[in-house]
């Protein structure tokens, strides 16, 4: 039965599955983006968002919990740094889980996740325009106001004479 397990328990012990999620968090900040099971990269997001949410706060206190939650040093550094520096103004969602496939193997399905701001690949303002594009029959398709109107007036002006030279034949 599945009564109060709040959260992917990951087929672990709480040692096991709290130094797996230590060991990912790591490897997560030390890289910006790792490949892993789903199951695990959807964990991880759990266990990292609240901690980088953390490291925008840059006292004592705050890394101190982060380096409870983390036990590496080098990574708490890393956090606290570039990584604080450039999603400060981030609400949050910090990290963005990816499927990639299945793994040949076991056929576990796999997943990338990296942190949102550190991927040089996809910037949502760099590609303005240069989306999927919606075909319209008729018009120019530029979209412009001017056209718009002169596409609607020509409608109009060609459904007037139409009734007019419907109504001459009655």
């Amino acid at each position: 039965m599945r009564h109060g397990k709040r959260f992917n328990h990951l087929k672990r012990k709480a040692g096991h599955r709290k130094a797996t999620l230590r060991n990912l968090a790591a490897a997560l900040i030390e890289h910006k983006r790792i490949n892993t099971t789903l199951a695990k990269a959807k964990a991880l997001r759990l266990f990292i968002e609240p901690l980088v949410t953390k490291s925008k706060k840059n006292d004592t206190h705050s890394r101190r919990v982060v380096f409870r939650a983390l036990g590496n040093k080098n990574a708490v550094t890393e956090l606290f740094g570039p990584i604080a520096a450039k999603i400060g103004d981030r609400p949050g969602g910090y990290v963005r889980v990816i499927k990639t496939g299945f793994r040949r193997s076991d056929s576990a399905e796999m997943a990338m996740i990296e942190f949102v701001d550190f991927n040089d690949v996809y910037e949502p303002g760099k590609n303005e325009g240069g989306g999927r594009r919606r075909r319209r029959r008729g018009g120019s398709g530029d979209g412009s106001k001017s056209a718009t109107s002169a596409t609607a007036a020509t409608a109009a002006a060609a459904t007037g004479a139409a009734a007019a030279s419907g109504e001459e034949e009655e």
